[in-house]
């Protein structure tokens, strides 16, 4: 039944001899390649082990129940539990995102609604920033637009795990699901009549791209540079360090302000420039790949309201998978896993479907 699992089985016996060889990590990019490799192949080849374990005492007590009947029932017992391992294996054998475990960086931006849009995506940020310290993940500002009242028209923040994550726990692949349109429900601070208005932000997911991954001919690029501003457009830089870079066979345009330095300034918006040009790609691959898994539910398109936060009832709901809870204070604290899972289960049902499991 799982014949494959014999090939994965050698690959990742070969990957833990050659991460033991310390020749290997002087070369910390393939170390990293290979660590993720084998962190994936792990619960793969323990879910076999277990299946085949299962398989030989299954054998073993029903020949003992020939003489003794009690081992029937143990038997049974041990098919069950059989069952269950394949069923596991079975989801764990499902193609995998080829970016799950990649880090990723957040773009957040207002919407429609104004000074309130920005406070919502002000509120957005403050949630990943929580939900990522909750998991042990790095953050990073790599830009930013503040709003007069504090909130944000802008802001793109890099999110990196710490050490070899393990399949579906990487950055990307729990906050993929959280690309498009985010709305809010609520009486804005602006609001002198106490009515409930609707305003809405867009989160962008980009997995982060190394320079191995994304090529960027130099030739490609016009770098301008100009004066910082901040809320109000108040000037808070006497130099001309913000950087505007824009990639010309594709028209992306990358800005960054936030540092005080152009040189890091330009630094940033590379990298930010590579994880679009790296998302653009995959997209255009899946564009042209088979349509199976059409009821997936992970989008980057802004475009798609996906959520709905509403303040009054404390109410949090994702229109893509159902999920609906009153619990909308904990969530903008940070405790965004039961949102996540909901998404993830959702996706992996698509693609058992579309694998014909």
């Amino acid at each position: 039944m799982f014949d494959a699992c014999v090939e994965l089985v050698a690959e990742f016996e070969a990957a833990q001899t050659r991460l033991s060889d310390p020749a290997l990590h002087a070369d910390q990019a393939q170390a990293r390649k290979l660590a993720r490799r084998h962190a994936e192949l792990k619960p793969i080849v323990e879910a076999y082990r277990e299946w085949v374990s299962l398989g030989d005492d299954v054998q073993a007590a029903r020949e003992l129940s020939v003489t003794d009947s009690g081992f029937a029932e143990e038997a049974e017992a041990l098919e069950n539990r059989r069952e269950e391992t394949a069923q596991r294996l079975r989801a764990l054998l499902v193609p995998r995102d080829p970016l799950d475990d990649n880090d990723v960086i957040l773009e957040i931006k207002a919407g429609e609604g104004g000074e309130e849009s920005a406070l919502f995506a002000g509120d957005l940020l403050r949630m990943y920033l929580r939900y990522a310290e909750s998991r042990g993940w790095r953050t990073e500002i790599l830009d930013a637009e503040e709003s007069d009242l504090g909130g944000y028209r802008d802001v793109a923040v890099a999110v990196k795990s710490k050490g070899t994550p393990g399949p579906g726990e990487a950055p990307y692949a729990r906050l993929k699901f959280e690309g498009g349109v985010h709305r809010v429900q609520r009486v804005p601070v602006t609001e002198s009549q106490g009515r409930i208005h609707t305003s809405a932000a867009g989160v962008l997911v980009l997995p982060e791209a190394e320079e191995v991954d994304v090529t960027i001919d130099p030739n490609d690029l016009r770098i301008d540079v100009y004066r910082s501003s901040g809320p109000g457009g108040q000037s808070v830089n006497t130099t001309d360090s913000a950087v505007r870079i824009t990639h010309l066979p594709t028209g992306v345009v990358v800005s960054c302000q936030n540092e005080k330095s152009q040189l890091q300034n330009r630094e940033q918006a590379l990298r930010i420039l590579r994880a679009r040009l790296l998302a653009m790609a995959m997209e255009e691959q899946a564009q042209a790949a088979s349509d199976s898994r059409r009821a997936q539910v992970r989008t980057v398109d802004r475009s798609e309201r996906i959520r709905t936060y509403n303040f009054p009832e404390n109410r949090i709901s994702d229109h893509r998978v159902g999920y609906k809870a009153h619990n909308l204070d904990q969530v903008l604290a940070g405790e965004l896993d039961p949102i996540v899972q909901a998404c993830q289960s959702a996706d992996m049902a698509g693609a058992l479907e579309g694998s014909g499991e």
